[in-house]
């Protein structure tokens, strides 16, 4: 399986979803559902890049809603900020209007935010397949970084149904992912 190759297909369909909008809908709808009776006050989530799915609208809803409750919970949400020397992650505060820089890869991250710990991780999916599995851009930031993380957050993945692949063999050091969200629902576990 050439791994590029599929990585610059599938994110070429993305691309050009003639419905990629709607799916956006539909899977922010599948995300805030699913966060409901999540106990996590920390979550860590992306800047979304190349298409990808923008996880930052419902999350923030997420974190209001916790102002709401009888007892209001302090929700907080980290964007990944690269350590380019170690090729990990490290999660920085985010909100809505916090000050911004582009990272060494030109990707947006918070800008002299405090470092929070994710106790649920939302991961963007190039493509995924059964077992948890993830195609990701190929850096392995994700995989090193959870690695070192400790404790290890709750891993989710997000992307659309046409990420699907059916005879996707996972490498050696690709850690499974603990759910995968779609524009239809829950993919994995099922």
């Amino acid at each position: 399986m050439d791994k590029a190759a599929l990585r610059r297909a599938l994110i070429e369909e993305r691309l050009n979803l003639p419905d990629r909008l709607q799916r956006a809908d539909l899977l922010q709808q599948v995300m805030r559902i699913w966060l409901v009776n999540r106990p996590d006050t920390v979550i860590g989530a992306y800047w979304p890049i190349k298409g990808e799915f923008d996880p930052l609208p419902a999350l923030h809803r997420w974190k209001e809603d916790g102002e709401l409750l009888d007892e209001p919970l302090r929700r907080r949400i980290g964007l990944p900020v690269v350590n380019k020397q170690h090729k990990t992650l490290t999660f920085h505060a985010w909100h809505p209007g916090c000050p911004m820089e582009e990272d060494a890869y030109g990707i947006p991250k918070p800008k002299d935010t405090e470092v929070i710990v994710p106790t649920l991780l939302f991961v963007p999916c190039v493509g995924y397949a059964a077992g948890g599995y993830r195609l990701g851009y190929g850096g392995g930031f994700y995989d090193r970084t959870l690695a070192t993380l400790q404790p290890k957050p709750f891993t989710v993945g997000l992307g659309f149904t046409h990420g699907y692949l059916d005879d996707f063999e996972p490498e050696e050091f690709d850690l499974p992912l603990d759910a995968i969200l779609n524009d239809n629902g829950v993919v994995w576990p099922v």
